[in-house]
């Protein structure tokens, strides 16, 4: 098998991984896969984001292929959680810049083999205008979390958590979480530009070429 292949066959275990890591988290009543019930009026402050995500749709591909931009203005939901000090925040607290929110679990085996790729792309891209907010949503023991990020050596990424899960399940409820792990690329007001069911190699040129697009337009 030449290595091409053998990639692809790795991104796509990943994938099918994330996938039956939602179901069994659905089935087992925590978090759950329901309805997809949409943003029903539409945030018309929205709309430049979706105009920006159109633009965007040609530089979804390879590691980043599976991003769905934005066809309707939505805005995020303002997720509630705190940081590595229990200081509570909001999404909203990140208005102005452009993020890439990710919710992971440690037992979600997709989120920790991306996790590196997110704290590599947060050391090349992260600043004034952007920056990667991975959000972990263990709702047992929260050292757990902390230390595997500290095992796996991460030094970019600021530790964000909600032990309570909701942040999952408010984005459920506007059709945006599947299951783990959850990626959206929020614009500067708060609204999407795109969301991904499953993992991607964030540290990728696939992936570094997108969101640099994404700041040279918001910007």
């Amino acid at each position: 098998m030449t290595e091409p292949a053998r990639a692809k066959g790795r991104r796509t275990a990943l994938i099918w991984a994330g996938v039956v890591a939602g179901l069994v988290v659905g089935l087992a009543g925590i978090y759950g896969i329901g309805g997809l019930s949409r943003n029903a009026s539409g945030d018309q402050a929205c709309r430049p984001a979706v105009a920006l995500a159109q633009k965007l749709e040609s530089l979804t591909r390879g590691e980043v292929a599976a991003l769905n931009v934005a066809k309707a203005p939505l805005k995020v939901p303002n997720l509630a959680f705190a940081d590595a000090s229990g200081k509570p925040l909001t999404l909203a607290d990140w208005r102005g810049k452009t993020v890439l929110l990710n919710l992971w679990a440690t037992w979600c085996v997709p989120c920790r083999q991306e996790m590196p790729t997110l704290d590599a792309l947060e050391g090349k891209l992260g600043g004034p205008n952007f920056q990667v907010v991975a959000l972990n949503i263990d709702t047992r023991d929260p050292e757990k979390a902390k230390t595997f990020l500290k095992d796996i050596g991460v030094s970019h990424l600021s530790y964000y958590a909600d032990g309570s899960a909701k942040s999952f399940q408010d984005l459920k409820s506007v059709g945006r979480a599947f299951g783990m792990p959850t990626t959206l690329l929020v614009d500067p007001n708060g609204c999407e530009i795109g969301t991904i069911a499953g993992p991607a190699d964030w540290a990728s040129p696939d992936a570094l070429k997108l969101i640099q697009a994404a700041l040279n337009q918001a910007g």
